[in-house]
């Protein structure tokens, strides 16, 4: 998931909080909404294991080790496209759908959707 699929789930939300935009199917939203909150599940578990990939050793005690080690742990964490980073950014991108799946049922209904408070505090500390 590239930076432009973030950008564009940030701006579908945006246009979904303002009235632009909005699912007009309750059934579908709550299916999705559904769907986002098993998937967030799923990234939670996920960031809780890629934090092992950050424990990095065994690459013996010379500076091509040292080197080996450096370059791993990048990959885990702290860089770009390090583990880390992108499992927290599909995190912000499944927020903000199921953002827009909560909106949309309140639109249709006229009602709050219970999970959205879960789903959203939940994520914050993730994020």
């Amino acid at each position: 998931m590239g930076g432009v699929d973030k950008l564009n789930w940030e701006t579908f939300a945006q246009q979904t909080r303002s009235g632009d935009l909005y699912l007009d199917s309750e059934e579908v939203a709550r299916e999705c909404l559904t769907a986002c909150e098993n998937r967030l599940e799923d990234l939670r578990d996920m960031l809780t294991y890629a934090q092992y990939t950050q424990n990095v050793s065994g690459f013996g005690d010379f500076n091509m080790g040292d080197d080996l080690v450096k370059m791993f742990k990048g990959q885990a964490t702290g860089e770009d496209n390090s583990i880390d980073k992108v499992i927290r950014e599909h995190i912000e991108v499944v927020k903000d759908m199921g953002e827009i799946m909560a909106l949309s049922i309140k639109r249709i209904t006229g009602q709050d959707v219970t999970n959205t408070t879960h789903f959203n505090t939940n994520t914050e500390a993730m994020g």
